[in-house]
């Protein structure tokens, strides 16, 4: 997972956003990236046949379970994950730009004046 000031410092030639913003998108992509993995592993645990005497079952250790599963992926994206944050990275950040651009446009008043 690149360092974010190495993004920062990246993607700033040119740009209209500020660190900030930059920080904040890249925020955006690992939480992505965490509900993503926590998804996965969600499914993961669900598949896993416990015997009721070790975990008692029941509602106690589905709510364990998911606690444990929500804790893990947002371990994994922090961490790093799978890349996918880093995937979406270069199209978020090109998508919060437009956004920026978008609201720098001064609206023409048009043939009547």
């Amino acid at each position: 997972m690149p360092a974010l000031n190495q993004i920062t410092s990246a993607d700033r030639a040119g740009s209209s956003l500020t660190p900030a913003q930059t920080a904040r998108v890249w925020q955006q992509a690992e939480e992505y990236e965490g509900v993503f993995l926590n998804t996965l592993t969600r499914q993961l645990f669900s598949s896993i046949k416990t015997d009721k005497d070790a975990m008692g079952g029941g509602f106690g250790e589905e709510t364990w379970r998911s606690m444990q599963a929500e804790q893990l992926a947002g371990t994994m994206a922090q961490n790093g994950g799978l890349g996918i944050a880093e995937q979406l990275l270069p199209d978020l950040l090109a998508m919060q730009e437009a956004a920026n651009n978008q609201n720098k446009i001064m609206p023409t008043m048009g043939a009547y004046k």
